[in-house]
């Protein structure tokens, strides 16, 4: 196989991933912005309860943890400084958000992404969140063993 066509159907090749991906996530960036503008996410997370209570989780968790599950890690984290600034995680919060959302985050993106490229959508997003709630779980209940836990402050007022 000479050398120029190698090259042409990795360039086409790639290009058309790109393609795929681009068509999943500039959509999902136009609903992030819209939901941000509209506060649907505040919304939206009252219906987390029943998760954040299984998890054991504060109410307060809910928004960080819907943010992180649709947009991923980056946004999620933003969030989830800017609640603990705020005063409204508590250091276990902080601690079992960070671990589900290491564990399952982006879970929609990622699986578009994934999809448009072959992947089994479905049974990524089961594992994905199986696993993130097992692993949060198991976590919540031995910190529930170990100690206690106040709000936590990040502010350079203390």
């Amino acid at each position: 196989m000479d050398v120029t066509a190698v090259f042409r159907e990795a360039l086409f090749g790639s290009l058309s991933s790109v393609f795929s991906i681009a068509k999943v996530v500039i959509p999902l960036m136009i609903v992030m912005q819209v939901a941000k503008d509209y506060h649907l996410l505040d919304h939206l997370s009252k219906y987390l309860k029943p998760l954040t209570d299984f998890l054991g989780m504060s109410r307060e968790s809910g928004f960080p943890l819907m943010v992180g599950l649709l947009f991923g890690l980056a946004y999620g984290a933003g969030v989830i400084v800017q609640s603990a600034k705020e005063g409204n995680l508590t250091r276990k919060d902080m601690v079992l958000l960070s671990v589900f959302l290491a564990t399952c985050h982006a879970v929609f993106e990622d699986v578009l992404i994934f999809s448009a490229i072959g992947a089994n959508g479905w049974l990524i997003l089961v594992a994905r969140v199986a696993a993130g709630l097992l692993v949060t779980y198991a976590v919540s209940r031995r910190l529930d063993k170990t100690g206690k836990y106040g709000k936590v402050s990040l502010s350079n007022q203390e």
